[in-house]
């Protein structure tokens, strides 16, 4: 069996007819061997799913706005902040979408290297349909139709000083430059509450030869019950307004993520004006 039986019993104890229904419905590619070509499985993104649900529904208590903006079908890119010093913002977006798109849809994270290096998690993360930042790795996500997670902000983003909340970090530029090649338009997100979930007090170096950038000291051992408010925006057609061979001018690209970022901004300050404080 591709699917060890102790965890789908997890699962049905865990999550419920609700989690494998929407296990059964995703768009799967089976590369011929039970797994799609970057390792996923319905399965896993089932445990990943039940998993997080506690989190998502009791913990953080996440609000979901704007989800129509969501593409149905066909290559798109999500480009959200990035905070928290976890990075539990990536999972509850990873649920946000899984229960707000119909049919369901996978968020595809694309992941720093060092999430690669991880011995067992990196396993566990492919198979609920994490994949590596290569361009390789997008380029053939997005020809196939899939649905990309992306934090321009990358490391830079969780680990940024408490003071410097819901001020975007250098905002890299490469996934203006793949949704402009592959014919993808860009949602942005904007996520209100992580940026308060863990203040960090220092960066410790990371011992030579660790696969993680650094050891952070944070000012609590669990995240705070901050409550999520995660905020979906119109698309970006990028792929409509830039022809592909554009994707090689640097500053139609940079022109590109100027405009996802200001999006994204726009809507951190539209959630921040609304909310009625850090936990509520």
């Amino acid at each position: 069996m591709p699917f060890p039986p102790t965890i789908a019993k997890a699962i049905s104890r865990l999550g419920g007819r609700a989690v494998r229904d929407r296990a059964e419905r995703l768009a799967f590619a089976d590369a011929g061997h039970g797994y799609d070509r970057f390792g996923m499985h319905p399965d896993f993104v089932a445990v990943g799913d039940a998993l997080v649900a506690p989190i998502y529904d009791h913990y953080f208590r996440v609000k979901s706005y704007g989800s129509e903006h969501i593409p149905t079908s066909g290559p798109a890119i999500l480009a959200g902040n990035h905070s928290g010093t976890l990075p539990l913002d990536g999972a509850m977006l990873f649920l946000d979408v899984l229960r707000h798109t119909d049919p369901p849809r996978v968020a595809r994270p694309v992941a720093d290297y060092f999430v690669l290096a991880l011995p067992v998690v990196s396993t566990l993360f492919a198979r609920s349909g994490v994949v590596g930042g290569s361009r390789g790795n997008a380029r053939a996500l997005l020809e196939a139709g899939e649905l990309l997670m992306i934090f321009p902000e990358g490391v830079p983003g969780i680990g940024k000083a408490f003071s410097q909340r819901y001020q975007l970090q250098t905002w890299t530029k490469g996934h203006c430059e793949l949704a402009i090649r592959h014919g993808a338009p860009i949602v942005p997100v904007g996520i209100v509450g992580a940026e308060e979930q863990m203040p960090q007090l220092a960066r410790l170096p990371a011992p030579k030869g660790s696969p993680i950038p650094y050891i952070p000291v944070p000012a609590t051992l669990i995240p705070f019950p901050v409550r999520y408010h995660i905020h979906y925006g119109a698309p970006i057609p990028v792929h409509e307004d830039y022809s592909p061979d554009q994707a090689d001018d640097p500053a139609v690209v940079a022109e590109a993520a100027a405009r996802v970022k200001a999006s994204v901004q726009a809507l951190l300050e539209k959630g921040l004006a609304e909310r009625k404080g850090i936990f509520r």
